[in-house]
């Protein structure tokens, strides 16, 4: 495939063939080309750029190589192929997390002191001296990389693929969170979204349960709506049901529109479930996630939508259980607890 030269494929072609001679001189020309034609490049180019950038990421100098994964990130948000692009930005985000590790560690050994903010521009050299280059570098650039990775982490394929992966991505970002005192919430969400995963529902208020399954929520407002549309919406118990935009906006609708929450969720000891939180915080029970919803105790409203709004949220529910089957999952549950403060 020819692309002008001009034009974002040519970027392409010269930055790939300049990083993998280790032409430095041409490839920082390129690199410049590269972000001065994103805007203007056309589909053709953006579905050929995503992977050869990405195929060349371990190969570009630790300072540039961020952009242009975020770069590979918005190739594949315009319809480049995520399954390609995923292992080559995958694999650069931990070796960013490693280094922001280290940088950590030598911030403290040298110190410590609050955690510099990273700007713009390349770390200053008083930064560098203090806990090396790569490490710097890789602190200073975990926000572009977390662009990076859930642009990837938005389909579901990918995160199939990177099932193995995803547990050491998490506990390296958690270190760097701790030391830090930063969040990095969207990666961290986008590394706990589950998928195909099975959940009991359990009503307390008319004693019924029921076994559903979701996949590509990112947090639990999204989930808090598709449980009311599934159960109060389906007419399987009685409560507030959302409407059908908003329960669309947290399937795979653009956009957001004002809800009304229909539930308390409960974990199985009793504790508060929050909407803020993962349903990856949901407790595993007997190998299933198991979910208390009981009876609204104060009115709240939020903006219904989709925690990631390029991840396609979806939630089914499967069956109504036996009353017999209900009665065995309720006897792992413990009333409510009273929320103070």
């Amino acid at each position: 495939m020819i692309f002008s030269k001009a034009g974002f494929g040519g970027a392409v072609a010269d930055f790939e063939s300049a990083v993998v001679a280790r032409d430095t001189k041409r490839s920082g020309k390129a690199f410049v080309r590269l972000q001065e034609t994103f805007g203007q490049a056309k589909e053709a180019e953006l579905l050929d750029g995503g992977p050869r950038l990405a195929a060349v990421l371990e190969h570009v100098p630790a300072g540039p190589r961020a952009v242009v994964a975020v770069l590979v990130g918005a190739c594949v948000e315009r319809g480049a192929d995520a399954e390609r692009c995923a292992p080559d930005v995958l694999t650069g985000l931990r070796v960013a997390l490693e280094d922001a590790v280290a940088f950590a560690e030598a911030w403290e050994a040298t110190g410590g002191g609050a955690f510099p903010v990273p700007d713009d521009g390349e770390p200053g050299e008083e930064i560098v001296e203090r806990t090396g280059f790569d490490a710097a570098v890789g602190w200073w650039t975990l926000r572009q990389w977390e662009m990076a990775a859930v642009a990837m982490l938005n389909h579901r394929a990918v995160r199939a693929g990177a099932d193995d992966l995803r547990g050491g991505l998490l506990h390296l970002l958690t270190a760097v969170e701790q030391a830090s005192g930063t969040e990095f919430r969207c990666l961290a969400y986008a590394l706990l979204v589950l998928d195909d995963e099975p959940l009991v529902a359990l009503h307390r208020t008319s004693g019924t349960g029921y076994a559903l399954r979701f996949s590509g929520i990112g947090d639990t407002f999204q989930l808090h709506t598709l449980l009311a549309d599934a159960l109060i919406g389906g007419g399987h118990v009685a409560g507030h049901a959302p409407s059908p935009h908003e329960v669309a906006v947290c399937r795979e609708t653009p956009g957001q529109v004002d809800t009304v929450g229909s539930f308390d969720l409960t974990a199985p000891d009793g504790g508060r479930l929050w909407n803020e939180g993962s349903p990856f915080d949901i407790p595993v029970v007997d190998g299933v996630r198991l979910l208390v919803l009981d009876e609204p105790s104060y009115r709240r409203s939020w903006p219904a939508g989709r925690f990631f709004p390029g991840m396609r949220g979806d939630l089914i529910l499967e069956r109504a259980l036996e009353p017999e089957e209900t009665e065995r999952w309720f006897a792992h549950v413990s009333p409510a607890k009273e929320v103070t403060g």
